[in-house]
């Protein structure tokens, strides 16, 4: 898939640097233009039990504070735009017509779920940051809109400050893909194919279990030889009480893998907020980009 179009939706208070770096390096490398998008709540939505036990004045207090600091907020959002722009050589327009890389920024107010879904769906990627346990529910709210209600692949962002140093924000390097045979991992193989092409090397990771089977790494190299590009293969096995998560994580740092392509996985078709083990582990515990498609 080629990807020309991108969606940053900024949310809550998590550090907008790595993400907006993220999704701008690869804009850039990749020739597309890339959205980036301030959420503002809707004060009214802020205020809890509004109007029960409050009054007139609190109400309109508490909606003063919210529109102060979603306006400061918006402000230093765009601050950290205009300098990563510079330092990026990247032009600003909105104009679908222009060639080559180019960024804009908006703005709007209302729920960051329905907004990402909604501007999600017109995109070919959509760029959020990994939600860690100091994180605040509208960034964990971004992502799950972004996986699962926007039908858009989604390129999530390591923390800046996490315990492990992120590795180099650009494309090309070492790309694994995380292969089990399933629709969601071919999913966002297909989507990734454009980042997988421009990399340096490439590894399939496949873990071994009964429910896997051993061809299965062998048919997506194929795959991939028949689109010009030649991986290598690795199977690895969980140990010592492992989650696989974690043994495909452990296997990524010891790799030196730049950016990790698999399936989002849930345990649940009803309530899709409820991720199954392996996507949660590495979603709260990734040091690097992954690429994941539902």
């Amino acid at each position: 898939m080629t990807i020309r179009s991108m969606l940053i939706p900024l949310a809550g208070s998590e550090d907008m640097r790595p993400v907006m770096e993220l999704g701008l390096t690869f804009g850039r490398d990749l020739g597309a233009h890339v959205d980036v998008l301030h959420i503002q709540s809707d004060p009214k939505d802020t205020i809890p039990l509004l109007g029960e036990g409050m009054s007139v004045s609190m109400i309109e207090d508490m909606i003063q504070i919210a529109e102060t600091e979603g306006g400061e907020r918006a402000s230093e959002g765009h601050k950290v735009f205009d300098q990563l722009i510079s330092e990026l050589s990247l032009n600003v327009s909105d104009d679908p017509s222009s060639s080559g890389a180019s960024a804009s920024w908006s703005q709007e107010i209302g729920r960051n779920d329905e907004i990402t879904a909604r501007r999600g769906r017109l995109s070919d990627l959509i760029v959020v940051t990994r939600p860690t346990k100091f994180s605040d529910v509208l960034a964990t709210l971004t992502l799950n809109a972004a996986l699962f209600d926007s039908g858009c692949p989604v390129l999530v962002a390591p923390p800046g400050n996490g315990d492990a140093t992120p590795k180099p924000l650009t494309t090309g390097g070492h790309v694994a893909i995380s292969w089990n045979g399933s629709a969601e991992a071919a999913r966002s193989v297909g989507s990734a194919m454009e980042l997988i092409a421009k990399a340096d090397k490439v590894t399939v990771l496949m873990a071994a279990s009964d429910k896997t089977s051993a061809a299965c790494a062998p048919e997506l190299a194929t795959y991939l030889e028949w689109h010009g590009i030649v991986p290598e293969t690795r199977t690895f096995t969980p140990d010592g009480g492992q989650y696989t998560g974690a043994a495909l994580l452990a296997e990524c740092v010891q790799a030196d893998v730049n950016l990790l392509v698999m399936g989002a996985y849930t345990h649940s078709r009803v309530r899709q907020l409820i991720l199954g083990g392996m996507t949660r582990h590495v979603l709260e515990n990734a040091s690097l980009p992954l690429f994941m498609t539902h």
